[in-house]
């Protein structure tokens, strides 16, 4: 326990869901929490509560990730308050279903703007924060991308949240080459199907989605302690010599031959 001691990490989407869980296993940790949200300030709020009463420092701050002057005020806001950013998880993001022939182009944009655009602008503001630490101070730095098996498989109705995920998972790959010399470590997940108020917006209701759930090989949906689990890895001095590197956890989905097969 306690691998992430006297660590500060700015979490995006953090009242909910993945990110949710990612920020409450971070502070398990020891570290600190920098809580973004977009529009849950209660439920941002309860997840500050929880790392607080684990004795360590929450604070929330409300911005839209697609908003870049937001974002670099929410940086310089959390490097102030902290004193430095240790780790950043670019996990916000939105997905407007949908085929292609149908989309409408400001529901396609926005999800460009939240899931890819967000993302980089998380990224770059990580990368400029921790460079600028290390000149002053070396002391390296951990950035966790989170994507999505849809970046490895063509899901229909999901263009423009595949096209992101294909898109933020080479700018993890490339970010871990620039960012190597500085030591900051650059990774990205891929989760499958997580249970999370989102997952559960899609279904009609529980056996829906658990009939759904039939393709997966663990035979349950994955949970966000467990995508937290795995990011608190990646922040930790053990993943010291992992950059580049992208982590599916997904329960065996991506690569379930009966989900191929079960239309033939």
């Amino acid at each position: 326990m306690e691998k992430l001691k006297n660590k500060v990490a700015l979490v995006t989407g953090a009242s909910r869901g993945i990110g949710r869980g990612i920020a409450l296993c971070l502070a398990e940790e020891g570290a600190d929490i920098l809580v973004n949200y977009r529009s849950q300030r209660q439920e941002a709020e309860e997840v500050a509560r929880l790392v607080n009463d684990m004795g360590r420092k929450a604070v929330i701050w409300q911005a839209d990730v697609a908003d870049r002057e937001a974002q670099s005020r929410m940086f310089e806001a959390a490097a102030a308050e902290f004193g430095a950013i240790d780790i950043v998880i670019a996990n916000a993001g939105v997905n407007t279903p949908g085929y292609v022939i149908d989309l409408q182009w400001e529901d396609a944009l926005r999800v460009f703007e939240v899931t890819m655009f967000g993302v980089f602008h998380t990224c770059q503001f990580a990368a400029r924060h921790m460079v600028a630490q290390n000149k002053l101070e070396p002391r390296g730095g951990k950035i966790v991308v989170i994507s999505s098996i849809h970046e490895e498989m063509a899901v229909p109705a999901s263009a423009p949240y595949n096209m992101c995920k294909a898109a933020v998972n080479h700018l993890t790959r490339t970010l871990a080459i620039e960012l190597a010399p500085y030591h900051i470590n650059v990774n990205s997940i891929n989760p499958g199907r997580i249970d999370t108020p989102s997952t559960r917006s899609f279904f009609e209701d529980e056996s829906d989605m658990q009939h759904a759930n039939r393709h997966i090989p663990w035979r349950r949906v994955g949970t966000s302690e467990e995508i937290g689990k795995a990011t608190a890895y990646l922040c930790s001095a053990d993943a010291d010599y992992i950059t580049g590197a992208n982590l599916r956890i997904d329960g065996g989905f991506a690569i379930n031959l009966d989900l191929a097969m079960d239309d033939l």
